[in-house]
């Protein structure tokens, strides 16, 4: 049989591979320290099981949900101008599984054949996925050491600006752990503006920045709701990732094509999951501030633990990610990862899996506490890789 040709466009996994290399050295008997995927290792709130357990008990929400809560709609839009000072109306709303899910069907929303979409490079793979998904053609804008891996957006060809349906933007962004600067949601709303794009920020990480930075949303930016839309998860600042709970909030016109994509291939999302989402924007937030606090102690252990041997890896600024540049023996990122894997037991993605641009580092999760991220240094050291 002949299966769809754009199935060509994808490579395998990355992580499902490390993943099948780390539990074959398991079973060997090797100490894997895993600090490739990005799966919280914090526990669930009690008030957020809660409400999905009791919700789950009730056999009327087995049913299918059709639509997405207005209980649900007007807790999103009370966290946004609580949290954020943003003001928006339900119908700016829309329940996604995850963002990955959300990526993928606003891209066949928005995108016909050809369409050019402008992405990070280096960035999370769903974003070029997406792309893919809808044949659009993807431009990939770099994000490199020399701007503070920020969009430039003086480096996008004016052609190639015009041309473009939509660009993503992901501050803190996945993998590099840059930070949204003061001053850049307003340029972007004015290039976007000019040139007539909308922009798609990737809201995943607000809650993770370090050293006293509070982080925002794009929405809040003058402007930014005539071109933009953002998606927001609860995966992370509330340890909610198999749950699977976005939404896509911003512009209406481009909520209400993604709703209207959806309706065809979806009954909505599970009623019970949608009590849970409730509880987490209307509970207690204490946790969220105390989690990132753990996340800086870790970030703090990976970063200067690593400088302490003499590795230079930065510290992140924002995200649960750590990027960090390859050791000068090494050309490439795969090969220092297996490495890196094989002599030290530390599981690392390579860089060059988020695009071409990643070529040259590696990105650390932080999601081991800091007396065993130490260990997983101290294992690196003995190895002689550094």
């Amino acid at each position: 049989m002949k299966f769809a040709d754009r199935l060509d466009r994808f490579g395998e996994e990355i992580f499902a591979s490390l993943n099948n290399k780390k539990l074959e050295l398991e079973a060997h008997g090797r100490k894997i320290y895993n600090l490739s995927v990005g799966t919280p290792d914090f526990r669930t709130p009690e008030h957020i099981r809660k409400a999905l357990t009791e919700a789950a008990a009730d056999p009327e929400n087995w049913k299918y949900a059709l639509r997405d809560l207005p209980e649900l709609l007007e807790a999103v839009c009370a966290y946004y101008k609580k949290r954020y000072g943003v003001t928006i109306g339900p119908e700016q709303v829309m329940s996604c599984y995850g963002t990955q899910e959300g990526v993928g069907h606003l891209a066949l929303a928005l995108c016909n054949k050809g369409d050019v979409v402008l992405l990070p490079d280096p960035c999370y793979p769903v974003f070029q996925a997406g792309s893919f998904l809808a044949e659009a053609e993807p431009w990939y804008y770099p994000l490199s050491k020399e701007h503070d891996f920020l969009p430039y957006l003086e480096d996008i060809p004016e052609d190639v600006a015009r041309r473009a349906k939509y660009m993503i933007v992901s501050l803190p962004a996945n993998p590099v752990g840059s930070i949204a600067r003061a001053g850049i949601y307003d340029e972007i709303v004015a290039w976007a503006k000019k040139y007539d794009v909308l922009i798609v920020h990737d809201n995943a990480y607000s809650d993770i920045i370090f050293d006293g930075i509070k982080g925002g949303s794009f929405l809040a930016a003058e402007g930014a709701m005539d071109v933009g839309v953002e998606f927001f998860s609860l995966s992370k600042s509330f340890n909610v990732t198999g749950a699977r709970i976005s939404f896509l909030i911003g512009r209406k016109d481009v909520v209400d094509a993604v709703k209207l994509l959806r309706s065809q291939i979806d009954f909505g999302m599970f009623l019970p999951i949608q009590k849970a989402a409730i509880a987490a924007l209307e509970g207690p937030t204490e946790m969220v501030v105390e989690q990132c606090a753990d996340y800086q102690a870790r970030r703090d252990a990976l970063c200067g633990g690593a400088r302490a041997i003499e590795w230079n890896i930065p510290d992140t600024k924002g995200s649960m990610f750590v990027w960090a540049p390859i050791p000068e023996t090494y050309t490439s990122s795969m090969e220092f990862c297996m490495d890196l894997l094989n002599k030290a037991g530390v599981l690392c993605t390579p860089g060059a899996s988020f695009g071409p641009h990643g070529e040259g580092y590696v990105r650390f999760a932080l999601v081991l506490p800091p007396e065993e991220i130490a260990e997983a240094l101290k294992a690196v050291k003995e190895s002689g890789i550094i």
